[in-house]
């Protein structure tokens, strides 16, 4: 492991001055090489599905690690979506004559060699190595065991196209082993890693956050929810709800909890069950959910415990209240939230504002999904991790989140007296 990491950080020196030509042309390479080579990506991928299926694995993990030609496609598009991106590297800052006449800039540089902690999520591997290339890091890779022929297959793919546009390919490299030892070795790379960016269940994060003596930036678990407000357009508020929830329930940005007015109840659980019921999802509801849920056919609710309103399903399962006012639902959000993403559906702007005011979030909705959290939907192109701390980065994290700064000072002789 460590001498892994004393590749990356002779790797990350090179890189560091390399123009943007040249980190543009290795990203070109690599979205042409993914493409090119997506037989070979899809044959690896799939005896790590075989292998997670035969394991038991939930569907909703199978679900993360499963590459077809069409997701290793869009990982591709996204490739080329960070080259249109600008340059983080050299933006300056701040910058000022001092009365003294020394010249001032704060200066953006690249962090150095980035550690990236994650779970059955290949399309991670190329995310993350493409956003450490354009920022000027080297990468050092730690992914799930199971997914390990995905990752080996993609990052064999990223470093022939970094090597072929002329960079070192040890800017991108898998950390060696596939036990705990190997991340537990990674964590306590100090002084050879300069960042640790865990990516994956709660369990997951926890565990890099206590235990890495390398500076970590957490990402979060997504129990996200969906406020339904009393002036809320009823059409709206179910698109939104069913999207939120429905179309990809094993992501972070899907919602877990939907929170309805009590003004709009009546009308909308009704509505919201039907719905929810033909997108095979499973309310777990408090007692006005449970007797909407009675009172038609076919739409049966399970009681909701408290461990429901905690949950982060990932799977077609969804927790549901029905509460007194905005006020009450901020105050379950606060009490259940994770950070993540947090969505209010109102056609009420007051309502709204006071909404975002209030909730605490790395992400807040306003009649949008939750699903949109995300560096592609943002427009940042792949992102690196969803942040639900507050230092440094929060929210998705793209290529300036990457960059920490120097100040660069000029003078002409200057000396303190």
């Amino acid at each position: 492991m460590h001498a892994v990491a004393r590749r990356a950080r002779t790797a990350a020196a090179a890189l560091a001055p390399a123009p943007r030509t040249l980190r543009d042309a290795a990203l070109a390479g690599i979205a042409d090489a993914l493409v090119a080579r997506t037989g070979e990506i899809v044959a690896a991928n799939a005896d790590d599905v075989a292998a997670a299926r035969s394991e038991g694995t939930p569907e909703s993990v199978v679900d993360r690690l499963t590459l077809t030609p069409e997701r290793v496609a869009a990982i591709a598009s996204d490739v080329r979506d960070v080259i249109a991106l600008p340059d983080p590297v050299g933006e300056v800052q701040r910058g000022s004559t001092l009365p003294n006449g020394l010249e001032l800039r704060q200066v953006s540089v690249p962090l150095g060699v980035v550690g990236i902690v994650y779970e059955a999520r290949p399309n991670v591997t190329v995310d993350a190595a493409a956003l450490c290339l354009k920022s000027g890091n080297a990468v050092l890779l730690r992914g799930s065991s199971s997914a390990h022929a995905s990752n080996t297959a993609l990052v064999a793919v990223v470093r022939d196209a970094v090597a072929e546009a002329g960079l070192p390919a040890d800017v991108v490299q898998l950390v060696p082993g596939r036990g705990r030892e190997s991340v537990t070795e990674l964590m306590r790379a100090r002084g050879l890693v300069d960042v640790l960016i865990p990516r994956g269940g709660a369990s997951l994060i926890k565990t890099v956050v206590e235990q890495s003596t390398v500076p970590v930036i957490e990402t979060g678990t997504g129990n996200c929810h969906v406020y339904v407000d009393e002036s809320a357009d009823v059409e709206t508020a179910l698109a939104i709800l069913v999207n939120s929830k429905a179309q990809r329930p094993s992501v972070c940005n899907a919602a877990e909890t939907v929170l309805v007015h009590e003004g709009i109840a009546d009308v909308f659980l009704p509505r919201a069950l039907q719905a929810l019921t033909e997108a095979g999802v499973t309310v777990h509801g408090d007692a006005a959910w449970q007797k909407a849920g009675g009172a038609a056919d076919g739409l049966a609710v399970v009681p909701a415990t408290a461990a429901d309103w905690a949950d982060e399903y990932l799977s077609h399962d969804i927790a549901a209240a029905v509460v007194p006012s905005l006020d009450a639902a901020v105050e379950h959000i606060r009490t259940w939230s994770s950070g993540h993403t947090e969505a209010i559906v109102t056609s009420d702007t007051a309502a709204a504002r006071r909404f975002t005011a209030l909730v605490d979030a790395a992400a807040v909705m306003v009649n949008a999904s939750t699903r949109f959290t995300d560096g592609s939907q943002f427009g940042f192109g792949a992102e690196i991790g969803i942040s639900t701390q507050k230092l440094h980065a929060r929210g998705p994290m793209g290529l300036p989140e990457l960059t920490s700064t120097k100040y660069v000072v000029t003078g002409e002789g200057h000396i303190r007296r």
